[in-house]
């Protein structure tokens, strides 16, 4: 297969781009060398310059390109959250006071900001009808944000995201890389026509480990995105605050062990989610970086290296965003029910079930365009970003 061979790509690269063949064959080790065979069976020498970075190193790469990811398409995730709680019943006006004037409207006692058109004043308040508050799509949810809550807050859940970014992908790319390393060493000696599979089988064991671990952060960052803040001046809850209103309405419970259960609430949804999510992206990743490195070969100076890696983790991010999207709303239904009780006793296939009931296909894809949107830049930043740190250090090794 063009450029799947060892000797049209740069040394550095990962064990998967330079050791493995889609069609299941092992590249030769110098192509261009006269001692060199071109025969598919010959064991090539060991993994090279990915297989000499530590386990430290990788971390720190893959911490630091989650650590930008995560402030970049914060306000994406914002978008993509409250759109699926909006679907999910969650108001974003004050629900239970209305007031009537006249047959047919319907205001709300809410302070509404002083650029709205169709707002009236009601004794000394402005107000103004429910559907101001209602998100109509991305744009249209950025644009009330930014008027009715201020600009900050599409970064709501920032610090969370950022302490779930920096732990998942630090266990999870380098889990990946090792995890692949040791399925394509073990296939190719026992089992060559099953080492094209190494990528997605270590993506989902790699992403199900940093799920497992990371859990609770998610459900913080999720609640913290999803729900409004209605009295002026009193700041939103933080990370540890949201954790613990999860833990509170068990306080009284005597099995406290027990109760720490509800914060790994949609776990299961979470990893329906993210093992296919890493399956797709990586089977999709892996083919299209190897194709543009071996394009650029030996000759790849770090731009391209990044071009590369962003040009393949966009489009791959992108199509396993698209099709994991219901799981991504009923992962997001799960983490904002309030009824301790009823989180704990759903399951992933009844919230898949209710929310095709009440919203059918349209339903179970909400929030599609901003979770597209959000997850190609984010996979490209992060797999471009922790490319580039190894090329640099490889590159400082061998000088």
């Amino acid at each position: 297969m063009v450029g799947c061979s060892r000797g049209s790509l740069p040394t550095w690269m990962t064990a998967a781009a330079s050791r493995v063949d889609l069609s299941g064959g092992v590249a030769p080790s110098h192509q261009g060398s006269p001692s060199s065979t071109s025969s598919s069976t010959q064991a090539p020498p060991a993994a090279g310059a990915d297989t000499e970075l530590g386990m430290v190193e990788r971390a720190l790469s893959a911490a630091g390109a989650a650590f930008i990811s995560a402030v970049i398409v914060n306000p994406l995730d914002v978008a993509k959250t409250r759109l699926q709680a909006q679907a999910a019943g969650v108001l974003y006006h004050h629900p239970p006071q209305m007031a009537v004037l006249g047959p047919d409207a319907i205001l709300s006692e809410f302070k509404c900001s002083a650029s709205c058109t169709r707002g009236i004043i009601l004794g000394s308040e402005p107000v103004c009808p429910p559907d101001c508050f209602q998100y109509k799509g991305t744009l249209d949810l950025f644009l009330k944000v930014v008027r009715q809550e201020g600009f900050g807050r599409l970064w709501r859940g920032t610090n969370a995201g950022l302490a779930l970014a920096v732990p998942t992908v630090g266990i999870y790319l380098p889990c990946y890389d090792i995890f692949r390393n040791w399925i394509e060493d073990f296939t190719r000696s026992n089992a060559p026509g099953l080492t094209p599979y190494a990528p997605p089988v270590a993506g989902s064991v790699a992403r199900s480990l940093a799920c497992i671990a990371c859990s609770p952060i998610e459900l913080a960052r999720t609640r913290m995105q999803a729900y409004k803040e209605f009295r002026p001046g009193v700041k939103p809850p933080g990370m540890w605050k949201t954790l613990a209103g999860v833990l509170s309405p068990l306080a009284s419970s005597s099995q406290n062990v027990q109760n720490y259960r509800v914060l790994w609430t949609g776990v299961g949804a979470q990893l329906a989610r993210d093992v296919p999510f890493s399956a797709i992206c990586w089977s999709t990743l892996e083919p299209i970086r190897r194709k543009l490195l071996g394009l650029v070969g030996e000759e790849g100076n770090a731009g391209s290296v990044l071009g590369a890696n962003f040009a393949a983790g966009f489009v791959a991010g992108s199509l396993a965003a698209g099709a994991t999207c219901p799981l991504d709303v009923a992962k997001t239904r799960r983490q904002i029910e309030k009824d301790t009780e009823k989180a704990m006793r759903m399951t992933t296939r009844q919230t898949l079930t209710e929310i095709w009931s009440s919203g059918g296909l349209k339903g179970l894809f909400t929030g599609v365009s901003p979770r597209v949107a959000r997850a190609g830049p984010s996979v490209g930043i992060v797999i471009s970003f922790y490319e580039v740190v190894k090329y640099a250090l490889h590159q400082r090794q061998t000088s």
